[in-house]
């Protein structure tokens, strides 16, 4: 299903979801499966913070495995009709527990495309029934195709900072 399927965008996630085509949920999964940024420049950045109390890049990478973890298990909930209400996440919390520092950027990038490509796995056997199913996290309303979305737009939004805000400190 195309993300203009979606009927109920949830406000929220909408930032994430339209930063993605109007294409079949599977074919953004795949055509987004990998970082766009050049792992020497994501070395050449890892620890560098454009401001105070921002996130370093490697900060910004773990995030983006911890969202897709949290994403695709509410997705998996929502598909198998488990209609529990569950509990948002604080990011900043996981961000200062990860130890993201401790971590090479080959670690992160490797982890993160084990992890999308179980996405891919998991998203390719919903079908359409599946991905019109929903649930409540955060108080907020969501289908699993909105989901498959926001597991792909988030890391487009994040790679977008990544080369706004810190490509400027390479010089």
């Amino acid at each position: 299903m195309k993300r203009s399927a979606i009927l109920e965008m949830p406000q929220f996630f909408e930032r994430y979801i339209n930063k993605v085509d109007d294409v079949e949920i599977n074919d953004a999964l795949v055509n987004h499966r990998n970082c766009p940024i050049e792992p020497d420049i994501l070395e050449a950045l890892a620890e560098r913070r454009y401001a105070e109390g921002k996130w370093t890049v490697k900060d910004i990478l773990q995030h983006v495995i911890d969202t897709e973890r949290i994403m695709t298990y509410r997705a998996l909930r929502f598909a198998r009709r488990d209609e529990t209400r569950l509990p948002g996440y604080e990011e900043k919390l996981y961000g200062a527990e990860a130890k993201a520092e401790k971590r090479t950027i080959s670690d992160l990038l490797e982890e993160w495309n084990v992890l999308r490509q179980s996405s891919i796995l998991m998203f390719r056997n919903f079908d359409d029934e599946m991905l019109m199913r929903g649930g409540s996290s955060n108080d907020i309303y969501i289908t699993v195709l909105a989901l498959g979305f926001v597991i792909v737009g988030h890391p487009i939004h994040h790679w977008g900072v990544i080369k706004e805000k810190y490509y400027p400190l390479l010089g």
